[in-house]
Parts: structure tokens; sequence; C-alpha cells
């Protein structure tokens, strides 16, 4: 054969794979996050002939639905206002989407599983309707918890130990979500005080406090090189790292067992204890509750962060060299988390030891009734041994219930709690702090997991958080 022509041949042939590589990248390979781009408007536009799905809480109350216009066009409407803006997020087409709304798109427009019913739809031209999001959130729950944040940048999040399901999840300050559709007024929102765009349950974070002691504590029994009732001392200005670290008021503790240093919130001790179990050994724990990466929830990843040590805005892992092991240990250092990772921590403890998946999501279904996908509870990891998870459920209960422990104000008449308080001082020499608290109940056979964070308060976790997350256990135990 000639030359030029196999040459010729041979380009032909290059372009044409060229071709049909780019064909399969925009519409089988990255179709989904082509049509959920924000730069796409094409399917937003194509949703307002669409009679999208609503979005319902756990007893039914709609929390998001379409309703029809003038012309047979759609547009989204929340009749909850701000209350359920933080999980569900809004849609619109000159906004775009965010939260449930756009993780959970395909649904909502009809276009998950392919079943018979849409396949048949499609074959007989029939107007395209979305399916119904049915969530794990509980209303009472959630207003208690909006109510108990008041005027308060902060956020809740609680979760049933059992299932990974999400039954709070709010954030103050929050926005109406249908005044999202509004260029002007979501102009307005950006500019508030206090960020009400931030989804403060699972976006940034703040330092932890004490309430990564729990973690530390964990990491301590679980590996065996401690006991509830080991002992160290409880000095104040302690050299950590070569530096004095103080405890809070500048208390001196004699030699003092985990336990009584978790109940009164003991930094020297935890501190100490982070050290002799070394970076790595914390590093494997932090991973295994969930750290140094994003949730698994079914909500957007660009919406969320990861939770561990920061530094210039860059996540580093716990074992880097820039890590002071010591004070991560007690919640300071550069660690920012969230209140999920937060609830997540309570959780594991809660549920022996074992991790579950967070989901918002308990089922979709198809408008005819037909249940198209169940989510299940799924194992996300093993924190800990069945009994590490039984003596750190005791070190808890004393940090609620022992004679001048930080978190007797989270007691719940005729429910035994187990909890820890977190406190996390922002300016120096003031009393302004952000503050946390962490619990869950009945502790001995526990349905609520519960982390609560507001920030710059003038007190403790004691005296704002743990008060807050009484209330929610409370509407999620006895609703």
């Amino acid at each position: 054969m000639n030359r030029p022509i196999v040459r010729l041949y041979g380009l032909v042939v290059l372009l044409f794979a060229v071709l049909l590589a780019f064909t399969s990248r925009w519409t089988v390979f990255e179709a989904s996050s082509l049509r959920t781009s924000e730069l796409n408007v094409r399917g937003l536009l194509q949703q307002e002939r669409i009679d999208r799905g609503p979005i319902l809480a756990a007893n039914g109350a709609v929390l998001a639905h379409s309703e029809r216009g003038a012309e047979g066009t759609y547009s989204r409407s929340y009749p909850r206002g701000s209350e359920f803006t933080a999980p569900v997020g809004y849609s619109f087409v000159e906004r775009g989407q965010t939260g449930l709304e756009l993780y959970r798109n395909d649904a909502l427009d009809g276009e998950a599983g392919g079943s018979v019913r849409s396949i048949l739809d499609q074959l007989q031209g029939r107007k395209a309707q979305g399916n119904t999001v049915l969530t794990t959130l509980q209303p009472a729950a959630q207003q208690t918890a909006i109510a108990a944040l008041g005027e308060h940048e902060g956020a809740v999040v609680a979760l049933e130990p059992r299932t990974g399901a999400v039954e709070v999840m709010a954030s103050t300050p929050s926005y109406d979500a249908n005044l999202a559709a509004s260029r002007r007024s979501y102009a307005r929102i950006a500019r508030e005080s206090g960020a009400p765009l931030i989804n403060r349950a699972v976006q940034y974070g703040y330092a932890p406090g004490s309430t990564f002691k729990v973690v530390t504590a964990t990491a301590a029994i679980d590996t065996g090189q401690f006991t509830p009732g080991s002992t160290l001392s409880g000095r104040n200005e302690l050299l950590v790292s070569g530096f004095p670290l103080k405890n809070d008021n500048n208390e001196s503790f004699g030699e003092i067992t985990l336990t009584e240093a978790l109940a009164h919130s003991v930094n020297t001790v935890y501190a100490q204890v982070a050290e002799r179990l070394g970076k790595p050994t914390m590093a494997r724990y932090m991973r295994r509750f969930g750290f140094d990466r994003k949730p698994q929830l079914d909500y957007p990843a660009k919406e969320m962060s990861a939770s561990g040590e920061y530094l210039n805005g860059r996540l580093i892992a716990p074992t880097s060299a820039h890590v002071d092991v010591g004070r991560m240990g007690i919640g300071q250092d550069k660690l920012e988390v969230t209140p999920l990772q937060m609830a997540q921590v309570a959780a594991a403890v809660a549920n022996h030891g074992v991790l579950m998946t967070p989901h918002l999501t308990s089922a979709i279904v198809e408008p005819d009734g037909h249940v198209l996908q169940r989510i299940s509870p799924k194992v996300q990891s093993v924190v800990m041994k069945r009994s590490t998870a039984a003596s750190v459920t005791g070190m808890m209960e004393a940090v609620v219930y022992s004679p001048g422990a930080t978190g007797a104000s989270a007691q719940i008449p005729g429910v035994r709690v187990a909890g820890k308080t977190g406190t996390a001082e922002t300016q120096i020499g003031t009393a302004v702090n952000n503050v946390w608290f962490i619990a869950f109940a009945p502790a001995q056979n526990p349905t609520v997991a519960v982390a609560v964070t507001l920030k710059g308060v003038p007190g403790q976790g004691a005296t704002f958080a743990a008060p807050v997350a009484r209330q929610v256990m409370e509407a999620l135990l006895h609703g």
C-alpha cells in the first residue's frame, strides 16, 4: 500500500478515536458531573417542565415540593422556610442547587433507577414526574435545636447510633430557602452577618476543645496501654512539647485517674496520654472515627469539609512534624472539626464501637408508591472493641454525674446520659469561647447521639452547649 495513504489512514483512525473518546467522556463517563455543573443551566431549564418530586421529613411533613405555574412550568417551594435549609438546600434555575436537592437531583427528576414505570412513561410520551425523597429528619427535634441555638452562630447534629440516620441537622443563622430564587434577595443574604449561607453542621469547623478527649481516651484504652483507672499527674503547667500547658482555671491536681480527668476535663492528663500513645496511634484512631477525609454522607461533597489538623488552610496528617500531639490530644493545636464529625465520635461509642455511615435519606419512592430504593444501615468502620466502648461510656457518664463534673447540665430526669464538654478559647485573655457538647442517651441502650457547637459565647460548654444537647435529646427520646 502507498505510504502516504497508510499515513492518511492512520490519521483518520486517530482522529476517529479522539472523537469517540471525547464523545464518550461527556455522554457516558462524565455525564453526571456535566449535568450537575453550576455552569450548565440546561438541566435546570428542563426541570421547569418536570413535576419534581417532594422531599419529606421522617413523619411525612413536606420540606420541599414543586408548584405549577400558569404556563405549565414548575418552581420549587419550601413550606418550612429556613427550618430545613441546611440539609435540604434549594433548587432554582438562576441560583443552581445545593444540599439534598443537588445530591438527589436525578431521583427528584424521576431519572433514577430506570424502572419499568419511568421507561413506559418515556415511550408513551407522558409528562415527566419526579420521585419522592423521604428523609430521616425529625421536625420536632429540628425545631427544638434551632430554638435552643437562638441568636448564636452554631450547629446541632443528632444521629441514631445504630443506623447512622441523621435526625437533626441545624445551622444558625440560616435563611429562607424560598428567597434564594431571587438574585437580589440572595445577594442580601450573602451580605448578612454570621454567614448564613454556610452549613456549619458539615462545613469548615472549629477547634473541638475537650470533646476530642473522647477520641484520645478511646485510643488509650483500646490499645491496652491504659485503663479508666490508670493514674497520671494532673499538675497544672506540665511541660508539653517543651511548653507549659494549663488546666481550666489553672486548677492543679495530684495523681488522678483517666475517668476523673475526663470528668473534670484535666488537660495535662490527656496531653500526657496522647504523647505516650504517639502520632501514629492517634492518627489510626482518628481515621477510624472518620477524621482526615470528607464525611460519607449523602450530601454534596463540595459542601462538606474534612475534620482534622489544618495548616495554612490545608489539611495535614496527624503524623505531620507540624503537629503537637499532646495539644491535639486535648482538642487544641490545629484541629478544625465539624459537628457531624463529633456526633459520629459520640455515636461510635454509643453503638458499642461500631461507626455507621451517616445518611439523610431513608427511601426513594416512585409516584405510584413503589419503593425504588431503601437506604439500609451500613457499617463505616469498627472503631474500637466492644469492651472499650463500655469503658468509655462509663467515663462519659462520669462527666455528667460525678460530683463537681463539667456536664451536669445535660442530665435528663429518668434517663442516663453520657457526654463530654468542650471549650476552645478564641480570644486570649477573654471569656469568649467556642463551646461544645457531645452526648448520647440512654447510656446503656443509646438511641440518640448528638453534637452541639456555639461560636463566640461568654462562657463554657457546660453552660451554653450542654443545655442545647439536653433539649434536643429530650425531643428525640420523648417525641
